[in-house]
């Protein structure tokens, strides 16, 4: 089964409030694992400042882990985009209520974040 990326980056652009740059760069490391900033910046082709200060947004918007070294790890997604959009209700002071588009999100993301961070699982 293959995943349509863009529109899981239209959902959470429209349910969660991401910039397309913090789309891409969460949607990066939930599907390739664990990574500094300076390998977001080169696989993405982004300036290293850029990827740095939106890898940090991430982490205040509750989509990455703090993790120490420059370095940056996405919560399993079916926790993250219920967590996102709970940060996001909270900052538009609007009511937190179930969203089947984000609730979904997690569902779609959960495989691809799952093989790669398990080595018997990666088809690479």
């Amino acid at each position: 089964m293959s995943i349509n990326y863009s529109q899981i980056e239209k959902n959470l652009i429209s349910e969660i409030k991401l910039s397309v740059l913090q789309c891409k760069i969460f949607l990066f490391v939930v599907t390739n694992g664990k990574m500094s900033a300076e390998q977001i910046s080169q696989n993405l082709e982004i300036s290293l400042k850029d990827a740095s200060e939106t890898s940090n947004e991430l982490i205040d918007l509750g989509a990455f882990i703090d993790m120490p070294n420059d370095k940056f790890e996405a919560m399993h997604p079916r926790f993250t985009a219920v967590n996102m959009y709970r940060k996001m209700c909270e900052r538009e002071k609007i009511g937190f209520k179930k969203n089947l588009t984000v609730d979904n999100i997690g569902v779609v993301l959960e495989k691809p974040y799952d093989d790669a961070r398990t080595k018997y699982n990666n088809t690479k």
